[in-house]
């Protein structure tokens, strides 16, 4: 699991019915956000933009790992860039403590 920190790049999934200006739907692809409160490791307030440059917050969000069914309420993930990275860490890190 990756430990939520502030500062860090998260996407956002938003209502599908939070409008955009050009209108396309919302839930088609993430937002851009980054994480500026941890409440704890699977709770999270972002800051971000929507597709169409406006800026948002949403506060006290699950941030889903990955791991069991995706939240049905907006939430935020971490990118696959940051979980392949997070994967390779801690392959290193058990062959570290085996040898």
């Amino acid at each position: 699991m990756i430990k939520p920190t502030i500062g860090r790049v998260v996407w956002f999934w938003p209502d599908p019915s939070m409008p955009t200006l050009s209108g396309i739907e919302s839930a088609a692809q993430p937002f851009t956000a980054s994480i500026c409160y941890v409440h704890d490791d699977d709770t999270i307030s972002v800051g971000g933009f929507r597709h169409d440059g406006r800026t948002f917050v949403a506060t006290m969000i699950p941030l889903y790992h990955g791991e069991g069914p995706r939240p049905l309420v907006p939430h935020a993930e971490w990118m696959p860039y940051q979980k392949g990275q997070a994967a390779k860490t801690e392959a290193l890190e058990k062959k570290l403590e085996g040898g």
